[in-house]
């Protein structure tokens, strides 16, 4: 039977950086991916095929009572196939509450900073310049700049993007067809094959069994059963992914943590009507977004945001002619999205029938903090000649995390600094379910670096000692593969 390294579950920011570091030490690495592999030239061609195929469940995980819908992506690239990718490093505001809640030391602006650095080396950042913006981001930084309320430009991850020349992306969710957006599929994944690793698409992890000198994942191919073998397996599938397949592994037993300390950013989309076309659907679908304290002390952001017409059409609970007449005003629609840090932890679990459930409602608090972004917002728009304001009451959630948070030890954890699961040596988890807090910022850019670091702790553990990290992809040492698989049993 072949034996790798290394068996990495999941393909996102957390799994494709794992791959690539792991690899470029010599290491047999093998990825895992539940979805497809797409690329520019087959990503789907409009909405509701994207969200079909791309997405969880069709883009539709709801919560224990349906309050809460999460969107998590399932393609090789994960969820930085359909993000917005924007890469933001995270503040010593979360790395303090992290650090304190967790008793975790390297949490700190200071301690990530070269993990951070390593990252950005291979991406192209790119901050959105006033002449990319729409109208829809000119509106928000008029309003904001009107009642006084601190604004700043968004980093993405993109290369010539060329929205200042006519170009929008407003598909940037279904996939990227220019390969602009910085995602895994034209950054860590292709220099990870360079290295050797080897991938298979379309595998639904479904049980991790750990072994003294070796890890085996049952799962199945495209249908058919199927069992990997690995001396170490990571797996990276997400706060619902990863949870899910150690709870169905049996790990709640000596993980009494496992599955408890579930956040996420929930969010509320709200539409103002002008008189005037808005256009929001050209140009950058994101350019600004607030950067005031006032706010953040207040749980909550305002995101300059849009969305496709299917999107938007779900965000009324009107049909028929109601609903022509609501969509009729497409073009002289702006857009802000309330996105909040939530303030009550949730769980996840399997049913009596196995099946995964999230226990997740919005409580009393989360409530609390989305109506303060959405008085704000309605007071934003009139302010500068909404004739009309929609909030929805549709409510949807990203950035979920959790339900394998790190920590010290297993009685309030389940992953230790080194990303290992407590009391199993070959098993570890390095991706947004550690996440301890809610940070209410983009996660993308502080999973990379996180699996960064958990690389090198890997690879320390596993014999390899790096310095320094550079870009240039040579190996410090070999990683010597077993003579046989009778070592590992």
């Amino acid at each position: 039977m072949k034996v790798y390294d290394f068996v990495i579950v999941g393909s996102g920011a957390a799994g494709s950086v794992m791959a690539y570091y792991l690899a470029r030490e010599g290491a047999s690495v093998l990825l895992l991916e539940a979805g497809k592999q797409y690329d520019a030239g087959s990503f789907p061609d409009d909405e509701i095929h994207a969200n079909a195929q791309m997405y969880w469940n069709g883009g539709m995980d709801p919560n224990d009572d349906a309050s809460l819908v999460f969107l998590r992506g399932k393609a090789l690239g994960g969820g930085t196939v359909v993000n917005q990718a924007l890469l933001d490093r995270f503040d010593d505001v979360v790395f303090d509450e992290w650090r304190s809640h967790t008793g975790v030391p390297f949490f700190s602006e200071v301690e990530m900073d070269r993990h951070y650095t390593e990252i950005e080396q291979h991406l192209h950042l790119h901050t959105i310049e006033r002449s990319e913006w729409n109208r829809n981001a000119e509106l928000y930084v008029e309003m904001f700049e009107k009642q006084g309320y601190g604004w700043a430009k968004l980093r993405r991850g993109q290369r010539d993007c060329a929205v200042d020349k006519g170009n929008d992306c407003i598909t940037c969710l279904g996939g990227c067809r220019r390969d602009s957006k910085q995602s895994m599929l034209v950054t860590f994944l292709p220099k990870a094959l360079q290295q050797g690793l080897q991938i298979k698409t379309e595998f639904v992890a479904q049980q991790v069994v750990h072994g003294r000198n070796l890890v085996t994942v049952y799962g199945k191919e495209r249908g058919q059963a199927t069992v990997v073998y690995g001396r170490k397996c990571i797996v990276a599938s997400g706060a619902l992914g990863t949870t899910e397949l150690l709870l169905r592994s049996g790990f709640k037993d000596r993980l009494p943590l496992l599955g408890e300390g579930l956040h996420s950013h929930p969010q509320w989309m709200n539409i103002a009507f002008f008189e005037e076309p808005v256009d929001a659907h050209k140009g950058s679908l994101q350019a600004v977004k607030s950067d005031d304290e006032r706010f953040r002390r207040q749980g909550f952001k305002l995101e300059n945001v849009f969305a496709g017409p299917i999107a938007i059409s779900m965000l009324n609970n009107v049909h028929g002619e109601a609903l022509q007449r609501f969509m009729a005003k497409y073009r002289y629609m702006a857009s802000l999205e309330v996105c909040i840090r939530d303030a009550s932890s949730g769980r996840v679990y399997l049913d009596r029938t196995g099946r995964m459930r999230v226990d997740k409602p919005l409580r009393e608090e989360d409530v609390k903090r989305g109506m303060a972004g959405i008085e704000v917002v309605n007071a934003l728009y009139y302010s500068i000649g909404a004739t009309e304001v929609l909030n929805s009451p549709f409510n949807f959630s990203l950035h979920v995390q959790g339900g394998c948070v790190i920590g010290q030890g297993a009685a309030n954890s389940v992953v230790n600094e080194q990303f290992q699961v407590h009391g199993y040596d070959n098993l570890y988890i390095s991706d947004i379910s550690t996440f301890a807090r809610p940070p209410g910022m983009n996660p993308s850019l502080t999973v990379m670096a996180q699996s960064h670091r958990a690389s090198e702790q890997i690879l320390a553990e596993f014999g390899v000692r790096q310095g320094p990290v550079s870009t240039s992809g040579v190996a410090s040492q070999t990683i010597q593969q077993p003579s046989s698989a009778k070592e590992l049993v």
